[in-house]
């Protein structure tokens, strides 16, 4: 089968369920798997749009190797889009397994050499997933940012902690993400590089646009540095949420403050708004500040308890589902859903 009957076949593939909101939502890595593992419990309708940046382990091997877009990013999403039946558990754990070898297979990703092997068959990135997630049984759509891959490039301070005021550009999202430096900003590899037209259209199509959780400069921002992605997050008639982390990533954000997550992100993309911010109540210690932070992106703060009962830095997947439910339900321009 062509990529281009794929194509022409997706909307049968991939039906919405009548009367739910349309939600997409961005980011990367576990931060979008949270949002997508609990927004599939409140809408049929769910499109995640993934960053294309990683070159570190099993894709970052595939990618050096066959020139092809990093796909663990989108295995981990297609994953999290898996029903909590028998058979969507039981592919979730296939596409995440790892082989473990002596040999070049060692730590590869089942999906990621699923994803790839369908990229070169159908030389068509969007058609390949769609048909990973029919296999799956996945509970929404997954598209890459953009078809082409991406260096993730950014300016650090202190990257080498003998010379704390040296401001370094620091190449590769791996790297980004562990840098022991003070990230500044950071921008992409092309420049300016095509969004996929797929992504662009369900962001303007969409009721509303969930952007994080997630690494923040790694997996967050990026989407902002897409053109044409940043153009239709902007125009979009969508609300939009942003979704903050729990605690700062080691290295990459170590010691943000929650409204320090806003301010870094309004340097990067300073015409973008967002209707409500939310965050969990027990991981922000000045929500006065959080909230002043919130009104110049010209949005309000919904505290919420949406943490891992455990004490670790993870969402709830429940919990987290009340609360885009809750904020769907009272910041939405029509009623209830369901």
């Amino acid at each position: 089968m062509t990529g281009r009957t794929l194509r022409l076949r997706r909307r049968k593939m991939l039906p919405g369920r009548k009367g739910q909101p349309k939600v997409v939502a961005l980011g990367g890595g576990m931060g979008l798997s949270a949002s997508l593992t609990a927004l599939r419990r409140i809408t049929g309708d769910l499109t995640a749009v993934v960053t294309v940046a990683d070159d570190g382990g099993s894709s970052g091997r595939l990618r050096d190797e066959l020139d092809v877009l990093p796909p663990g990013d989108l295995r981990k999403a297609l994953a999290a889009l898996c029903g909590d039946d028998e058979w969507g558990r039981t592919w979730a754990q296939v596409v995440q397994h790892r082989f473990a070898s002596e040999g070049d297979l060692h730590n590869h990703a089942v999906g990621n050499l699923l994803i790839v092997a369908l990229w070169e068959q159908l030389g068509d990135h969007v058609a390949a997933l769609d048909l990973v997630g029919k296999l799956l049984g996945a509970h929404g759509r997954v598209l890459p940012m953009s078809a082409v891959p991406l260096e993730l490039q950014a300016l650090v301070r202190g990257h080498e902690p003998e010379r704390p005021d040296e401001l370094t550009t620091v190449r590769g999202q791996a790297t980004v993400a562990l840098t022991p430096g003070e990230v500044q900003q950071v921008h992409l590899v092309p420049h300016d590089p095509p969004a996929v037209p797929e992504a662009v259209e369900a962001v303007l199509d969409a009721d509303w646009v969930v952007v994080g959780p997630g690494s923040w400069f790694s997996s967050v921002i990026p989407h902002l540095l897409v053109p044409d992605l940043l153009q239709a997050l902007t125009e979009t008639k969508a609300r939009r949420v942003l979704s903050l982390n729990l605690a700062p990533q080691p290295g990459e954000t170590d010691g943000f403050s929650p409204q320090r997550h806003l301010e870094v992100l309004a340097r990067h993309a300073p015409k973008l708004a967002f209707d409500v911010v939310l965050a969990d109540q027990d991981a922000v210690p000045d929500q006065e500040s959080l909230r002043e932070a919130a009104v110049r992106l010209g949005g309000t703060v919904e505290l919420a308890p949406v943490a891992a009962p455990d004490g670790s830095p993870k969402h709830d997947p429940e919990l987290l589902a009340a609360a885009y439910d809750r904020i769907f339900r009272m910041h939405g321009r029509i009623g209830p859903w369901r």
